[in-house]
């Protein structure tokens, strides 16, 4: 079932378990183990003894010596009459993302922030995954953003900076007990390459089965994104724009309204845990690899991100976005604390995605610069 901007929802809304409304979207949860609000799916049978394979971040670590620096459209759709808007919604105003907009008030523990956009895709033969066992793979697919850059309206410009993450355990770790790998698929990928090689279905032939079908990717969520240094860790923090309201399959397959997960990239000097390896392993430059030292894990830098099978570790943090948020010491005058930044993206992106015509699947291919109709809807129920 889908969800629209217009006022049809899937779901009555709920209250969380602070008792706020969806008017209180934009403030922080202060609570541990917040309730997700949306019902989501999925859920996977391999790499079930990765938990037993991985160390904790904190073993993973060291004695911390030894990290490295820091690194510093379009709405096309049909809409809800399937007329095409794809040429309209890139208007006058161009780019939504005005770079210098916030120059100087970004958090230096910030290290990136972009948007987010979470999929699904079903097994061979499943268009319409009606359970999480018909999934075959989450992704989240991340659009990078200039830190210093604030969202205006319109669609974004394709910068052929966009990463495909795949999440081969379907599900989303919600606490440090949750803890599995994700690699990068793609990277520096334009939206062209994301329309022909990821979103598309696709047939192939085998000679024991014949014809084969693969499924289109099915969105399930866009929000904003950022990545964050607390010290020894990296942080991948979101917040869900769409849809508005959460529903089962967001819920299932672990995603909140407001979530963040600890990441660690994998040395791939290092075997890989069982049931995890890849057929290749990524092409770091001789600077990247002299980071790792003798670590098995390094908090992960959006640097690693940019290179095809970096495998990284995603640990669920039952806080929410509590602790990637928090402002560090030598944060300097004049900068806004983590969260705010966080909280003013996601608040760009909901008036801009709500100026955007159409349903909610409308305005997530518009700003992929595809057109809705020739994809599936965004999925909220089974």
């Amino acid at each position: 079932m889908t969800t629209t901007r217009s006022g049809a929802k899937v779901e009555p809304s709920s209250k969380n378990e602070n008792g706020e409304g969806a008017g209180a979207k934009h403030h922080l949860d202060t609570k541990t183990s917040p309730a997700s609000k949306r019902t989501k799916k999925d859920d996977d049978k391999k790499q079930q003894t990765i938990e037993d394979t991985i160390p904790s971040p904190t073993e993973a670590y060291g004695n911390g010596k030894h990290l490295p620096p820091t690194d510093e459209g379009k709405k096309e759709d049909e809409g809800e009459n399937g007329v095409d808007t794809h040429e309209q919604t890139h208007h006058q105003n161009g780019s939504a993302e005005k770079e210098g907009a916030r120059e100087g008030v970004v958090p230096s523990n910030i290290l990136e922030k972009g948007i987010v956009y979470f999929f699904i895709r079903g097994r061979v033969g499943i268009d319409e995954p009606s359970s999480v066992d018909d999934i075959r793979r989450s992704y989240m697919v991340l659009r990078p953003l200039a830190k210093d850059a604030k969202l205006g309206e319109g669609t974004i410009d394709d910068a052929g900076n966009t990463r495909l993450i795949a999440i081969p355990k379907k599900v989303f770790p919600l606490s440090g007990r949750d803890r599995w790998i994700a690699f990068v698929e793609k990277s520096h990928a334009s939206f062209k390459t994301l329309k022909d090689e990821f979103l598309a279905a696709s047939d192939y032939t085998t000679k024991t089965a014949g014809v084969r079908h693969t499924p289109a990717a099915t969105p399930v969520a866009e929000g904003i994104y950022v990545i964050t240094s607390t010290g020894r860790e990296s942080h991948l923090a979101y917040m869900i724009t769409l849809p508005e309201d959460l529903g089962e399959v967001q819920k299932e397959i672990g995603l909140k309204e407001k979530g963040s997960f600890i990441i660690s990239t994998r040395n791939p000097q290092y075997e890989a845990p069982k049931g995890t390896a890849l057929p290749q392993g990524p092409d770091y430059p001789k600077e990247v690899m002299d980071e790792f030292r003798a670590l098995r894990w390094l908090p992960t830098q959006p640097k690693h991100l940019d290179f095809p099978n970096t495998q990284f570790l995603l640990v669920g943090e039952s806080s929410g976005i509590k602790k990637a948020t928090e402002p560090q010491k030598d944060q300097e005058e004049g900068q806004e604390k983590p969260v705010e930044e966080l909280e003013k993206l996601e608040d760009e992106d909901t008036h801009r995605m709500e100026g955007l015509q159409g349903d909610d699947s409308a305005a997530i291919f518009a700003d992929l610069h595809a057109r809705a109709k020739d994809y599936p809807k965004l999925q909220t129920t089974f």
